[in-house]
């Protein structure tokens, strides 16, 4: 198994309560650390509680995330799956403005407003993605926790929540901070933003799950320490993502 695509599965936990973060975290790489290789040392203060949730985690994802999303994919094509992933990410454009906008990137702010307006109109409510493919507009990923990033606060303590999966604490608050930018809340009362939300989270989960069935399956091939190799492929995917921002 392969270090990001851990991750992958986390995050994709993380979106079962509607605490959706990064999409495309699966991309492919080399496998995490072959046995016997040592990682980098991160702040780890918090390891035994944090390797119980990692445990709690991959179990949820065995008993549960994995055997749905695997139902679902059996009965829905690859291009409608694709096509819910899109239109989701469409819907979750906010924090990629607002976090381009505070770190004053406004051409790439710019462009996220255009891909929505384009997605939502001719790419059918962002189940396709002409902007990309007719107008080359690509997408510009951004988070609360890259801001505070750019803005030179420390990363914290590695975190692992229950269902929610890898952090650092800065990534913790921040990605609060991105869920509290989802506009439902404001507009409708609590006993409907809650279950629609709760339902679009679990959607997420899903859909994305059912594209990366086998995020898992060749997980003793690699890994002595899962948890080490997880926890080092996150703390050098944000660290890329930081610096990517310069």
């Amino acid at each position: 198994m392969e270090v990001k695509r851990s991750f992958a599965a986390m995050a994709a936990l993380a979106m079962v309560l509607g605490f959706a973060r990064q999409s495309a975290l699966a991309e492919d790489q080399e496998p995490p650390h072959p046995p016997g290789e040592s990682t980098q040392v991160y702040s780890d203060p918090w390891a035994p509680f944090n390797e119980k949730m990692f445990s709690f985690n991959l179990k949820l994802d065995h008993y549960v995330l994995h055997p749905v999303a695997k139902g679902y994919a059996a009965v829905a094509p690859v291009i409608v799956r694709e096509s819910v992933g899109r239109f989701f990410n469409n819907v979750n454009f906010i924090p990629r403005v607002a976090n381009n906008l505070f770190q004053l990137r406004f051409p790439q702010a710019g462009d996220e407003l255009l891909r929505f307006g384009i997605n939502t109109t001719l790419g059918i409510a962002g189940v396709f993605d002409p902007a990309d493919r007719w107008f080359g507009i690509k997408p510009n990923p951004n988070d609360l926790g890259l801001t505070f990033g750019h803005y030179g606060i420390s990363p914290g303590p590695y975190l692992v929540l229950p269902f929610l999966g890898p952090f650092t604490v800065r990534d913790a608050i921040g990605s609060a901070g991105d869920q509290a930018m989802w506009p439902l809340p404001y507009f409708v009362p609590w006993y409907v933003s809650i279950p629609t939300d709760a339902g679009k989270g679990v959607i997420e989960a899903v859909n994305y799950r059912s594209l990366h069935l086998d995020l898992f399956e060749d997980v003793d091939r690699y890994a002595v320490d899962l948890y080490g190799a997880v926890e080092d492929g996150y703390m050098q995917k944000r660290a890329a993502e930081l610096k990517a921002l310069d």
